[in-house]
Formats: structure tokens, C-alpha cells, sequence
């Protein structure tokens, strides 16, 4: 059954599965938490209280809020950075963020701005840096073009089949219950109001997020599909959000054939990396409020 939080200026609507130390899971741009499905059961199962969220405008979370950029037609990452603080205080943190995408880049703001309430963050394909489109790239690999032309024709001509094309290269495999998810996300996305929603989020940049990466001071895993469509090189990306990190605090995991939703394609693969970096990071946070060390 969907939960509400009631932040200031609306409702976030999430799932909350199991119990243990906190872990929010947020989704990417245009898309449900249903994203994270097959990631929530092998979560709650470790020993993990799960919050999985509906970023706001998405899914079952309320439409027109007011953006902390003063753009009223905009969603970006410093706004869904403050979203998740807010349910991470209305939960009793601190939490270990999930954020893929457009979330992986607020989970950053989020760490940066609260370290009080963030005990580490995962970022998945994340969109942290700000981005350089590779003409190079475009022209040589069918896997960067098909997903920039896509995304493009989704942004600039507002194009639902575009976005919903999209997804299906964004998937190199699909899992089992592909065709009934992306059904249900068409559905949501053909409520009124829901896909001007998604659009907000093409009015802003991850430069909020760039500028914060200096400032986190928790540690930090980035997972990335290797055949992400997204980005023109996604190991490189990874890496390089990990090299503007603090020494020590980031590392990397590809996905091998992941695209750009591996938590949904690969989930076991993924729950593989993640699991062992929770019980890492929240034991050394346990013990470290006790005065012990590990």
C-alpha cells in the first residue's frame, strides 16, 4: 500500500518494506519507483529498512511544486535533494540514498548539504557532471547515437513514443516483466498533468550536483551499466565522478551489458555490489556513534 510523506510544499509517495537501517531509493527522470522493484525484496531481506520513493511530479507524489531554482517549470536535483531529506527525516535517519539518474546526482546535493542524515550514497548511471556531448562518439557508436537521438526528439519535441522508444534501447535485455511495467509507466505518464511533470526535469542541469561532489565527505559507490546509451563512455563517467570525490571515498562497478537502468535489468548483479557496501558503511556509522572504532 502507497505511503505519503507530507513535506512543505507537497506529498512524496513511497513503499516502505522491512526493518532495519535506513535506505532510500529514489528513481530517475520520467519514470515510477517501480524502477526498483526487483532491488526492494533482496534489500528488505538483508536486514534493511526500504523506502522507495516517487520523486516529485512521478508516480503518486504530487505535481507543482515550487523549485528552490525560482524556475516554476522546473524540477531539478538541489529540489529533489531537499524531497529526500525531508523523508529521510520524517523516517528517523540518517539513510544510505539510491539514486539513479537525475536521483544519483541529488543523492550527491543531499550528502553534501546534510552529512548528518546521509551515511553513504549509491549512485546508479548517475547524471552528476555536467555533461559534454561527443560529436566523436555520436558518429561512431550506434549505442550513443540511438539513445542521444531519442533522448533528444523526447526533450525537444516532447515526444511520449520517443521517450518510450528510448527505454526499450535503454534496456540491452529486458527482464520478465518488461511489457506489464513500461504498460503501467505509459499509463502514468497519460495522466493529466504527469507528463509536463517529466518535462520540468529537462529545464535544469547537474551542475547542482557537480559543484557539491568536493563537499561529501560519506562514502560513495557508483554503478554503472557499460552499455548505457546515455553517456558517450560510461566507465569513464563513472570513474571521473568517483576522481572528483574526496581521495578514498568513491569507487566504481560496471555492469557488464547493463544499460542504463541495470537495477531493473540486473538486479541480482546489482544487489551483489550494493549489499556488501551497506553492511560496510552502516556498520562503520553504528560503531562510530558509539565511539568505537572498526
Amino acid at each position: 500500500m502507497t505511503e505519503y510523506v507530507t513535506l512543505e510544499n507537497g506529498r512524496i509517495a513511497c513503499d516502505v518494506v522491512g526493518d532495519g537501517p535506513l535506505v532510500v531509493l529514489s528513481h530517475g527522470m520520467g519514470t515510477i519507483r517501480q524502477d526498483f522493484r526487483h532491488l526492494v525484496g533482496p534489500l528488505a531481506a538483508a536486514g534493511y529498512r526500504v523506502v522507495n520513493v516517487d520523486m516529485r511530479g512521478h508516480g503518486e507524489s504530487s505535481m507543482d511544486w515550487p523549485s528552490v531554482t525560482g524556475k516554476p517549470a522546473a524540477i531539478s536535483r538541489t529540489d529533489v535533494a531537499q524531497d529526500l531529506l525531508g523523508v529521510i527525516r520524517h523516517f528517523g535517519g540518517p539513510a544510505v540514498i539510491v539514486g539513479h539518474s537525475l536521483s544519483g546526482g541529488a543523492a550527491t546535493i543531499a550528502a553534501a548539504q546534510a552529512p548528518e542524515l546521509v551515511t553513504a550514497i549509491a549512485e546508479i548511471c548517475p547524471f552528476t557532471l555536467t555533461q559534454k556531448f561527443s560529436v566523436a562518439t555520436f558518429l561512431t557508436s550506434r549505442r550513443y547515437r540511438r539513445g542521444q537521438v531519442r533522448l533528444g526528439l523526447t526533450m525537444g519535441a516532447k515526444s511520449r513514443s520517443a521517450w518510450m522508444r528510448y527505454l526499450d534501447i535503454a534496456y540491452p535485455t529486458k527482464p520478465a516483466d518488461q511489457e506489464s511495467h513500461l504498460a503501467a509507466l505509459d499509463a502514468t505518464l497519460r495522466r493529466p498533468g504527469r507528463w509536463e511533470e517529466f518535462m520540468k526535469t529537462g529545464a535544469t542541469t547537474p551542475a547542482d550536483a557537480h559543484a557539491c561532489l568536493a563537499d561529501v565527505v560519506c562514502p560513495a559507490l557508483v554503478i554503472m551499466g557499460a552499455a548505457d546509451p546515455d553517456f558517450a563512455d560510461p566507465a569513464a563517467e563513472a570513474n571521473a565522478v568517483v576522481a572528483a570525490l574526496r581521495p578514498g571515498l568513491g569507487r566504481v562497478e560496471l555492469v557488464d551489458n547493463g544499460g542504463h537502468y541495470p537495477h531493473a535489468q540486473y538486479a541480482d548483479r546489482v544487489a551483489a555490489v550494493l549489499l556488501p557496501f551497506l553492511a560496510q558503511h552502516v556498520a562503520r556509522r553504528k560503531e562510530a556513534g558509539t565511539g568505537r572504532t572498526r
